[in-house]
């Protein structure tokens, strides 16, 4: 009697099915990594335009309590509390003809909040009356 050997099929992947999952896997990693880089610079602007008009509206109310006479041009930056963020204030006068007389006692008040030497800027203009 003959003995027939069976001969089972070789088990396992190919070196080309191999490439081909690892390709495969690069190409994702490599979108997966750009979509996370591209979340985190998003959340570090939404936290800028989130936080700078708050911080735009307290400088005008600091601005609203001096009296006139101490409303001058000035910058700064907010400390420790917001690090990176600075601000500027530029008043000017408002000259009008339709408005004569009551221009006079009218500013202009425009209120700049940037973060990381300007790399992201707000700005906020405002118009107020200022009385003796």
């Amino acid at each position: 009697m003959k003995v027939r050997r069976v001969l089972k099929p070789a088990t396992g992947f190919t070196l080309l099915e191999i490439m081909v999952s690892i390709s495969i896997i690069a190409i994702v990693l490599v979108a997966v990594y750009r979509m996370h880089m591209q979340t985190i610079s998003m959340n570090a602007s939404v936290k800028f335009y989130t936080t700078a008009p708050l911080l735009a509206y307290s400088k005008i109310a600091e601005l609203e309590i001096t009296t006139s006479n101490e409303l001058t041009d000035d910058s700064g930056n907010f400390g420790e509390e917001f690090p990176g963020y600075g601000w500027n204030v530029l008043i000017e006068d408002i000259e009008s003809n339709f408005l004569g007389t009551t221009a006079k006692d009218l500013k202009k008040i425009d209120v700049t909040i940037s973060f990381n030497n300007d790399e992201l800027t707000y700005s906020l203009r405002k118009y107020t009356f200022v009385g003796d």
